[in-house]
């Protein structure tokens, strides 16, 4: 499982995440919700190791084992991933470059590019990611939908065992949100990963099912419950926290 015990988490000098206990057990989706400023975010970025980052006490276990100083490449390669709110342009990078070198790293073993390019194709294919973009530099010129669809293959690909989903509903239109979750939703009942979903909307209940939902405030985890948790929270915004 990947456990998270006692997190309090700095920048710079103000203290974000103030004492949060949260387990992810695999085969399992959590929703993450939480007005601006609660620390959503803060949490995706200090699970993935971000240098910008102060982890002042509590730590993070990957599995029984204490990752909470280990580097990004290091904990991806341990099996977690992370799925940006705004995926960055890298203008000259092929992406298809890109996903054979994550990948190459992930499980520690060279491929032929004839053999990857067969394997990304069976990926794409099954998530409905059109070649076009596999063609292209990494996410150069891609529409938010297209940024999220490539994400989604490079999740897939890398086989998770833990995967943290920073909006990724973000700027998503209806038809890009429908196909993004049911990629996702594919994905993890294929694979049994663990999920942790941060949004700020209840509508991805119409396409994906959660386990549990965490409402975060003040840098803690102050309620948990089912999906009547995130729709009490779309009727009554977070008035009922306080």
């Amino acid at each position: 499982m990947l456990k998270i015990k006692n997190l309090k988490v700095k920048r710079e000098e103000n203290l974000i995440l103030n004492g949060l206990n949260l387990t992810i057990e695999p085969n399992t989706i959590h929703i993450l919700m939480g007005p601006n400023g609660s620390g959503k975010s803060t949490l995706a970025n200090t699970l993935m190791g971000s240098p910008n980052l102060e982890v002042v006490e509590g730590k993070i276990l990957l599995d029984s084992k204490n990752i909470t100083k280990l580097s990004p490449n290091e904990r991806a390669q341990l099996g977690l991933f992370l799925g940006f709110q705004y995926p960055v342009e890298v203008p000259g990078v092929p992406f298809i470059q890109f996903l054979k070198l994550a990948y190459e790293q992930r499980f520690n073993k060279k491929t032929r590019l004839g053999e990857f390019l067969k394997l990304v194709m069976e990926h794409s294919q099954k998530l409905n990611v059109p070649k076009k973009l596999i063609d292209r530099y990494l996410n150069e010129g891609f529409s938010g939908g297209e940024k999220k669809k490539a994400e989604i293959l490079q999740m897939s690909l890398l086989n998770p065992k833990y995967a943290i989903l920073d909006e990724t509903d973000s700027g998503l239109d209806v038809s890009a949100l429908k196909t993004v979750f049911n990629s996702i939703k594919l994905i993890q009942q294929e694979t049994k990963m663990g999920v942790l979903l941060i949004t700020h909307y209840s509508r991805i209940l119409n396409y994906i099912t959660p386990d549990f939902v965490h409402i975060l405030y003040k840098g803690k985890i102050v309620k948990t419950g089912d999906k009547s948790l995130a729709e009490k929270v779309e009727e009554r915004g977070y008035d009922f926290i306080h």
